[in-house]
């Protein structure tokens, strides 16, 4: 027997639990997240984070969703979300009590989400069966993609994986595989395309830097601006860290305590010890996945700078101030 065709008792905590829940026809093929995955902090925390969200989303609706799974699978939610995000009118009954109307009622919904994201079907991750049938990996890939795509500011828990079991009912018995799938994006990955995106910026696009800059000042100001602040040069006024740390206090929502830091550094030392708490504040707020050399931004390398200006602007760009 090939090494991948397993019997059932193999790994009977996995496949007995899908099989009791699940009847796999001849020639179906499913995949679903392994037990050994359940308790994992970070697709808990995944979990939490889109409850909370759509909750915050359809609060006018007053919709409350306490399970992914139980509250998702037919169509209800769904329906409100993608109206309220997509300003969708969905030819569709809002209520679908019988299996019939929920699988019905899914199609629609996922007609609509795969012509908003301009997914091929062989592209989508989720289908109106497994939706249905209240599987979560499918759940948090639908999600995931929704909220990328209508909020793409939304600051969504990086590097969340799982451990998935895959098995196919063939005429040789059960065929299984494991394989660990991404749910969102590597912290690493999004920041190394970020960076892409200011190198291009910087050698091949230099009648947009102007622009860039503009907002990022625009969006400094807005927020300093309360205190009586006001930057107007990014290169220049940035290099002592004193600009950036109050900036990251008005954001953050916390007071910076002024024996903590120097207010009007005097040397190069005081410049860069203002410069490495404000990376360490960013760092630990999870706003900074790439290194940094403080000399840099005291020396005013305005790529660098304007690098940790949007690991800010990107996640307040719509707080006001």
């Amino acid at each position: 027997m090939d090494s991948d065709f397993l019997n059932v008792f193999t790994q009977p905590s996995t496949v007995d639990q899908f099989l009791n829940e699940t009847v796999i026809a001849k020639g179906e093929k499913r995949k679903l997240i392994k037990p050994t995955s359940s308790n994992n902090p970070k697709l808990e925390q995944l979990k939490l984070f889109l409850i909370d969200w759509i909750n915050r989303t359809l609060q006018e609706e007053h919709i409350v969703v306490k399970s992914l799974e139980e509250d998702l699978y037919d169509g209800l939610v769904l329906h409100h979300l993608l109206e309220k995000l997509g300003s969708l009118k969905l030819d569709v009954d809002k209520i679908a009590l019988t299996e019939k109307k929920q699988r019905q009622k899914l199609s629609v919904l996922m007609e609509a989400v795969a012509k908003c994201l301009q997914l091929e079907e062989s592209q989508l991750k989720w289908s109106v069966e497994s939706i249905l049938t209240k599987d979560l990996l499918s759940t948090l890939h639908l999600l995931v993609a929704i909220a990328k795509h209508f909020n793409p500011s939304l600051a969504l828990p990086p590097n969340v994986q799982v451990e998935t079991i895959t098995i196919e009912n063939t005429s040789r018995g059960l065929k299984a595989s494991n394989a660990v799938e991404n749910i969102t994006d590597n912290k690493e990955s999004t920041e190394a395309q970020s960076n892409d995106a200011f190198d291009e910026l910087f050698s091949r696009a230099p009648d947009k830097l102007e622009a860039v800059k503009k907002v990022f000042l625009q969006f400094v100001n807005q927020h300093v601006g309360k205190l009586g602040l006001s930057v107007k040069d990014i290169e220049s006024q940035f290099s002592d860290g004193v600009i950036l740390l109050i900036l990251i206090g008005q954001l953050e929502g916390y007071f910076l305590n002024l024996r903590n830091f120097f207010l009007t550094p005097a040397s190069t030392t005081e410049m860069l010890h203002n410069v490495n708490l404000a990376l360490d504040l960013l760092a630990d707020g999870g706003l900074l996945n790439f290194s940094v050399n403080s000399e840099d931004i005291v020396k005013g390398d305005m790529k660098t700078t304007m690098r940790i200006l949007y690991c800010l602007y990107s996640k307040y760009k719509t707080k006001e101030a």
